[in-house]
């Protein structure tokens, strides 16, 4: 054995003594702070079901080799989180909090340093007031079970959360929460009323107790601040039938009705949501079809189809869509349009890819998914419509990937009445909409990664022209850490790089909020709010 090899033993065996360390210290403190046996919620390791849960956690499997929890903590009772904060401090393990899994840079499940992953998922009770029109929601539920439970007291009601039902709603509320429903009612995090969450002294605070905190913590990332236990919200009314459809083109000799829809697609009415993606199309090598770039628009309209006809003959006279087309049956798959009236619960479901007529319980599915999409993504925010030349560049680059794709989400509406400090979320009036890049790929080597993360940054590179400027500007929930890492030194002045793309002007208010809610700094993550 050479002194390389000797060196590897060495250091594997100290990771195993301090894991054993942390280990023994972590359950002893528990036993003491707890009223509770709640060890019996922490995994290890070499605990049965440790796997089962950091797997259904890694929704991106990139990081499957990556440095992974020393423990998992799975709560069933917001009580069993105090002593866990309490004795994560005492003995210097970060926390890392898991609502969903869904964060695009996995940071809730990998870290450099010794670490605790804070497993919220079992904490997903709801409770639904239709007399106050509000749902108190623990921040474990996922987005699909609070779109079922208010469809199953109601045909009139909905929120305004994000099109991917299996989010976790702590999460995504916590970074903004783009929707299908954003122009006619906000944001998720807009139509928040108050929460309840856990400060790093274990105390638990609401609106009423800390009025800046609960401004940090929607649309702000509340993994800075604390644990957010639970959110009241605002439930909006809809009409019992609303309208979803697909409209299909070859970015070739359609441009211009691309082109089109950046320029008024933020002025059409509030009840109207027409996003546009963009993709390849066609096969690859050896099939006789030539591959190509598309785009398709997918849109929702809040209103039956009689009502939307008509101010598609006013906007959109190319998309040629007729009542007949929406009130049949089904359609075939691919067709160049698509389009069905539906119940809101319906529409959620057709928004993510499924068909309207399947049953609402695929909303509450928290199944592992067993095929691996590994991804990649970013974004940005459009002031102005892009270019002839602009797309061309867009075409290129689409030619030269197997699997790319890019999301156009509409703003205008209601986000444009918002003011730009309402909420940290700060892109409001001027954005004519964001845009959220992709690349997937299904072999996780070293060579194939590289070269699908490479593409990206090229992509995101040459696009630089035609977005947002000073700053350049991102979504939080859409995380790159890309943009920098606060791993060993948290400051103010490194973290700027990142926070105002997220934050703009509201990024030092967040850190003032930071200062006063943990100025040692104990919540913190690659990308958290440091103390100003």
């Amino acid at each position: 054995m050479d002194s390389l090899q000797i060196l590897s033993v060495l250091l594997f065996l100290l990771f195993l003594t301090q894991c054993y360390s942390h280990e023994e210290k972590f359950l002893h403190c528990l036993t003491k702070y707890s009223k509770n046996n709640i060890t019996q919620k922490i995994y290890t390791p070499n605990s049965q079901t440790y796997s089962s849960i950091l797997e259904y956690a890694q929704k991106n499997p990139r990081w499957l080799n990556s440095s992974h929890p020393i423990f998992i903590a799975s709560p069933r009772k917001e009580s069993e989180i105090r002593p866990i904060i309490l004795c994560s401090k005492k003995i210097g393990l970060q926390i890392k909090i898991k609502s969903g899994g869904h964060d695009y840079e996995g940071i809730s499940f990998r870290s450099e340093f010794p670490f605790l992953m804070l497993d919220l998922s079992n904490l997903n009770k709801i409770k639904i007031d239709l007399n106050e029109e509000t749902a108190w929601v623990q921040s474990g539920a996922t987005l699909g079970q609070l779109y079922y439970a208010i469809a199953k007291k109601s045909k009139v009601h909905g929120f305004p959360g994000g099109v991917c039902f299996s989010v976790g709603t702590g999460g995504i509320i916590s970074g903004g929460g783009l929707g299908a429903l954003m122009r006619k009612f906000g944001l998720a995090a807009d139509n928040v009323v108050d929460a309840r969450v856990m400060d790093v002294k274990g105390k638990i605070l609401d609106r009423e107790k800390d009025e800046d905190l609960f401004w940090a913590i929607r649309g702000g990332g509340g993994a800075s601040f604390g644990v957010i236990l639970a959110w009241k919200l605002k439930l909006v009314r809809v009409p019992e039938k609303v309208t979803v459809f697909t409209i299909r083109r070859k970015l070739e000799g359609n441009l211009t009705l691309l082109q089109k829809w950046e320029n008024i697609s933020h002025q059409l009415p509030e009840d109207l949501f027409i996003r546009a993606i963009v993709q390849n199309g066609g096969s690859s090598a050896g099939n006789d079809v030539k591959k190509h770039v598309e785009f398709y628009f997918q849109a929702q309209f809040v209103g039956p189809v009689d009502e939307l006809i008509p101010l598609l003959k006013q906007y959109f006279p190319e998309f040629n869509l007729k009542r007949k087309d929406c009130l049949q049956e089904s359609t075939t798959a691919g067709a160049e349009k698509e389009c069905y009236e539906v119940s809101w619960i319906e529409s959620v479901l057709y928004f993510f890819f499924r068909k309207p007529t399947e049953s609402p319980k695929i909303l509450l599915e928290k199944s592992i998914p067993t095929q691996k999409n590994y991804y990649k993504g970013t974004s940005d925010f459009v002031k102005t419509p892009i270019p002839k030349s602009g797309w061309e560049m867009i075409e290129r680059l689409f030619l030269e990937e197997e699997s790319p794709q890019i999301i156009l989400e509409p703003f205008g509406g209601k986000l444009d009445e918002i003011s730009e400090s309402e909420i940290p979320f700060p892109h409001r009036k001027g954005n004519l909409y964001n845009i959220q890049y992709l690349v997937n790929w299904s072999d996780n080597s070293k060579n194939i990664s590289r070269q699908k993360i490479a593409w990206i940054r090229k992509l995101y590179k040459e696009i630089e022209p035609y977005v947002a400027k000073s700053p350049r500007t991102a979504y939080l929930n859409y995380k790159d850490l890309d943009f920098g890492i606060n791993q060993e030194d948290y400051s103010y002045s490194k973290a700027k790089i990142w926070g105002e793309k997220y934050f703009k002007g509201n990024f030092e208010r967040l850190a003032k909020v930071k200062s006063k809610m943990d100025p040692n700094n104990f919540f913190r993550n690659e990308q958290s709010i440091p103390p100003y």
